[in-house]
């Protein structure tokens, strides 16, 4: 994807100013901020959820506001911060919300349909669980099955916009695992919103850093995390540790340190 001197309004508001960055196909690109950045404003731009004022988008150099919605949803799934489904619905039945794109009125679930949900649940390892109601599911797992009905649209760019908010360290852990084995064993380009700066780094190919609607840095991820660009962004003091097994750095912030009360 490319996003060309991308604008967009909330009302008079101006937002997300003049962006200009891309996304590399079959890698993990994650998006960084503080809150208010414009991350997960962005990520709705790129599907098409909301409407850029200036600019352009382009999926495989076509402009996503020339393409129709279903078809946009052939070629990219996304899952949201927050999800909701009815309680007593199957993990099954959820998943296979995800091959509604590939349907029209007249088909109904064939038996392509019927390998591609067994192999997003599978994959995402619920398949044990498919006659579970999601309501009996615990935290990651019901996020788990929200990667899989994405995953059931078979497209090739998956984006998750904040995946592991309200789950504990284990279960994001999971999830982001999950997310490294689509994109390493299954080829897949994924595009996230994430808080933790040390997650991102650990798990990301490539990081786009925003303030104010703004871009900070785009690129790979081993060049991303400076002190001074901390401090830039964030507004804190930090050291900055490298890791020796992968060759990326690492941050602590300093306690107190460049940090109003």
């Amino acid at each position: 994807m490319e996003i060309r001197k991308l604008s967009f309004s909330y009302g008079e508001t101006d937002f997300i100013k003049k962006l200009d960055c891309g996304i590399e196909r079959g890698k993990i690109t994650t998006i960084l901020g503080p809150n208010g950045s414009g991350k997960s404003t962005l990520l709705n731009l790129l599907v098409k959820q909301l409407k850029a004022s200036e600019g352009d988008i382009l999926l495989d150099g076509k402009r996503i506001n020339e393409m129709k919605v279903k078809e946009i949803a052939k070629k990219i799934a996304m899952v949201h911060q927050q999800n909701a489904a009815p309680t007593d619905l199957t993990v099954k039945q959820l998943v296979g919300f995800g091959r509604m794109p590939h349907q029209t009125i007249f088909s109904g679930q064939d038996e392509e349909a019927e390998e591609t949900i067994n192999w997003a649940m599978e994959v995402t390892g619920l398949s044990h669980m498919q006659d579970k109601c999601v309501g009996q599911l615990s935290g990651g797992e019901r996020q788990r099955a929200w990667i899989a009905l994405a995953l059931a649209q078979k497209t090739e760019l998956l984006f998750l916009d904040e995946p592991t908010t309200y789950l504990d360290i284990y279960y994001q852990l999971e999830i982001l695992t999950l997310v490294r084995r689509l994109n390493r064993e299954y080829g897949m380009t994924i595009v996230m919103v994430l808080h933790d700066i040390n997650q991102a780094i650990q798990f990301s190919d490539n990081v786009i850093i925003m303030k104010k609607g703004r871009v900070c840095y785009a690129g790979d991820v081993k060049n991303a995390i400076t002190q001074e660009r901390l401090k830039e962004v964030y507004g804190i003091d930090a050291s900055i540790l490298w890791n020796e097994e992968n060759g990326c750095p690492y941050m602590i912030p300093l306690v107190g340190a460049g940090c109003a009360v």
